[in-house]
């Protein structure tokens, strides 16, 4: 099941790991191109679900060398909370700019936009993100590249999608605003995130 938290038993052991890892992160990175939504040129939704927060795992145990159970429980109790319940997307919200001065002038100008993401389902009203639920990524001075949201799907509005109803997402910020319909692959992709 999509949902259900990953345990132990579901990861490769590093060395396992060590033969597998370039067709399964093959694997994982065609199955990512169709979770990522850009929102403008300067930000991407990039969403999140059982296996690409497994890659992830496999990823940080593989780079930090971690082996022993309570290094890899750590890893579990920081991703699980990432994957999806089956009536809600989750996603990590990046903000893209190549230039690190121009990315630190523009974090200055967009302290708050982490609240303002949201999607939209057919007629339905917006969903506005539920942002950084772990830690506080933001301070009154300058919001982080990265943060975390969950979008909160009723029953409704779950049966309208899978029904072909639109798939709107979006960011309204004063200095940074974008709009777009989530279509074919993708949508498809998200779909299967709701139980």
């Amino acid at each position: 099941m999509m949902s259900q938290p990953i345990t132990r038993d579901d990861l490769m052991s590093l060395e396992q790991y060590a033969e597998k890892r370039g067709e399964f992160r093959q694997q994982v990175l065609e199955h990512k191109k169709y979770r990522q939504v850009p929102l403008g040129p300067n930000a991407t939704l990039y969403f999140e679900d059982r296996l690409t927060l497994l890659y992830q795992i496999q990823e940080m145990l593989r780079i930090e060398k971690v082996f022993e159970a309570d290094g890899i429980n750590e890893e579990l109790e920081a991703y699980n909370p990432l994957i999806p319940s089956g009536r809600n997307f989750k996603a990590t919200f990046m903000i893209e700019y190549p230039n690190p001065l121009v990315r630190a002038a523009q974090l200055e100008k967009m302290v708050g936009i982490e609240d303002l993401v949201w999607i939209q389902i057919g007629s339905h009203d917006k969903i506005w993100a539920i942002a950084d639920e772990d830690l506080e990524r933001s301070t009154e001075s300058k919001t982080s590249a990265v943060h975390f949201l969950r979008f909160e799907i009723s029953d409704e509005m779950a049966q309208e999608l899978k029904d072909g109803a639109e798939l709107r997402a979006g960011v309204q910020h004063p200095v940074y605003s974008y709009a777009l319909s989530i279509e074919d692959e993708t949508r498809a992709s998200l779909l299967k995130d709701l139980d």
